[in-house]
């Protein structure tokens, strides 16, 4: 059984054949590789072929697949508990952690995804300010929750329209987007709906429609704007937080967020999220105020030890800094390789452990506007070269790649010799 037979059967069970729209191959063309496992910087398909794995399930792999050490836990965890729906000692001790670690996050709720991290926070928002609207940005993405599922230009200039089929009109009325890296369309959104606004959303590093690199004066407009309306700020980090150092995107703020959204990494490569921030919100969460939210599967014991594990490694290793130094190599050397191999003149960015690859342009893309055109069709060609090769990227030209700890230099050289025999020309 091969992978595209495997596929033939999901799509008879499961929408379009997945669990999840991007792994459908759907944005690269041809059909997805069914995996039967993972170690390091390894995954292996249902045929036994091996792939160096760039997508690391989108990110909170940030020891690679299976760290010994962390495996250690998981297995110890699974002998003594699945789940209880009640409380235990796990999720405390990573709750103690984090906000031991991190100043502006006073209190903490665990649940099990990033969506519902940031739907919960936004309802925290709401009653706190006792307004309705929210304000996000364009290149942005939350999840697949109703009211951020939003589309450029909707909530300041016409009728509003959304991302997704199913959302009502009423949903999309509240919720007001506009570009990012526009400090003027801020200015404007805030002088006319200023007073309506609960909370400005906004992922502090946007990673989910390319790498777009947001300027310090754009940001530290937000809080500034925010502050001046009464709105808060909630800053999404479900793919920064604890990737991009160990404290995320908001340590590079003096201002901080209101409310910050975590996910990924958090889980030790385990289904978690969870909302954070200040204990005067956090304590209008129920049972301890007003704003209801429950989940029978948060706190999930093997998630938390996981998480706790792969945090603690994280800072005593200094993971964060050897990654940000072996990423900036590779993808050095990857560029000078491949565009040897191409007619296209690929250009790439890198941001600590993140990376993105697209044709050379001569500023910065900070907009979704600005990423040229041919994107989509030049990436499809380098994604089925190199997965010919055994190179796994993220199947879409606008999702980010990861480095691994697992990623050594001689997993590295194997990327570059296959890189190598590729010819895009």
């Amino acid at each position: 059984m091969n992978s595209s037979e495997l596929f033939e059967r999901s799509k008879l069970v499961a929408p379009g054949g997945v669990h999840s729209p991007v792994r459908s191959f759907k944005s690269v063309g041809g059909n997805p590789i069914f995996f039967k496992s993972g170690k390091g910087a390894y995954l292996t398909d249902i045929e036994g072929k091996d792939y160096i794995d760039f997508c690391l399930s989108f990110g909170p792999l940030i020891l690679g697949h299976r760290d010994e050490e962390i495996e250690e836990v998981v297995k110890e965890t699974i002998h003594t508990a699945w789940t209880f729906g009640a409380c235990e000692p796990y999720s405390l001790e990573l709750a103690e952690f984090i906000v031991s670690e991190i100043p502006w996050v006073e209190k903490i709720r665990f649940v099990s995804s990033g969506t519902e991290a940031v739907m919960s926070a936004l309802r925290v928002a709401r009653a706190y300010t006792g307004r309705d609207k929210i304000l996000k940005f364009d290149g942005c993405y939350h999840g697949h929750l109703d009211a951020l599922l939003v589309k450029s230009g909707s909530g300041l200039a016409g009728e509003p329209d959304s991302d997704s089929a199913g959302i009502s009109r009423r949903q999309m009325a509240d919720t007001l987007v506009i570009p990012l890296d526009d400090e003027k369309q801020l200015e404007e959104v805030f002088a006319r709906h200023g007073s309506e606004i609960a909370v400005v959303a906004i992922e502090p590093l946007p990673a989910n429609y390319g790498l777009l690199i947001q300027r310090k004066e754009f940001i530290e407009s937000i809080f500034r704007i925010a502050r001046q309306h009464g709105s808060l700020v909630l800053f999404d980090e479900v793919i920064s937080g604890f990737r991009i150092g160990f404290r995320g995107m908001s340590d590079l703020f003096d201002e901080k967020p209101d409310l910050v959204t975590y996910g990924k990494i958090i889980g030790g490569g385990f289904p978690v999220g969870a909302y954070a921030g200040r204990k005067d919100l956090m304590d209008l969460v129920a049972p301890s105020g007003p704003v209801y939210q429950a989940g029978t599967l948060s706190g999930n014991p093997i998630g938390m030890r996981a998480g706790l594990a792969t945090l603690k490694k994280l800072k005593e290793q200094n993971v964060h800094s050897t990654l940000k130094l072996r990423t900036q190599t590779f993808v050095h050397k990857f560029l000078h390789i491949l565009n040897s191999k191409s007619t296209k003149q690929w250009g790439g960015v890198t941001y600590d452990s993140l990376f993105w690859f697209h044709e050379d342009v001569n500023d910065p893309i900070r907009t979704i506007d600005k990423i040229p055109s041919s994107h989509k069709e030049d990436f499809a060609k380098l994604f089925h070269a190199l997965l010919s090769k055994g190179v796994y990227l993220a199947p879409s030209g606008y999702e980010v790649g990861f480095l691994s700890l697992a990623h050594t230099d001689e997993v590295l050289e194997k990327v570059y010799s296959a890189l190598e025999s590729i010819d895009l020309r």
